[in-house]
Formats: C-alpha cells, structure tokens, sequence
C-alpha cells in the first residue's frame, strides 16, 4: 500500500540523502532506519543531519543539554 501524501512528504522531507528511494514515504524511511539502529534524517537538526550520523546515540548527544 503506498501513501496518498507522498509528494506533500516530499516536500517538507529534510534529508539530504538526494538518491532515497524513501523521500516521502514516512513509513518505510522510519522503519528502514530502525532496522539499522539509526533514525530518520528528520529527527536531527540540519547541523547534524548533513553529517549522515543517524545513530541513536548522536540523537542523544544532540538533545542532551536542550
């Protein structure tokens, strides 16, 4: 099943990651960087989401002291 919102996600999708074949479907971006143990770019700041650092521990590190 593919979202309807698909090119308003595009839109507003912060991630830097130009060749994705996820821009826009939310779903499967998230679920995609869980399974590697990261999250999605639009989790982070664009700082650090242009450092393509998506682990959980980076999320942390940059929210700590917020």
């Amino acid at each position: 099943m593919r979202c309807d919102k698909v090119e308003e996600h595009k839109a507003s999708c912060t991630c830097t990651y130009d060749p994705c074949s996820r821009k826009g479907l939310c779903c499967e971006c998230v679920a995609y960087h869980l399974r590697a143990n990261e999250l999605p770019g639009c989790f982070f700041p664009a700082e650090v989401e242009r450092t393509y650092d998506r682990s959980v521990r980076r999320f942390l590190e940059t929210y700590k002291n917020r």
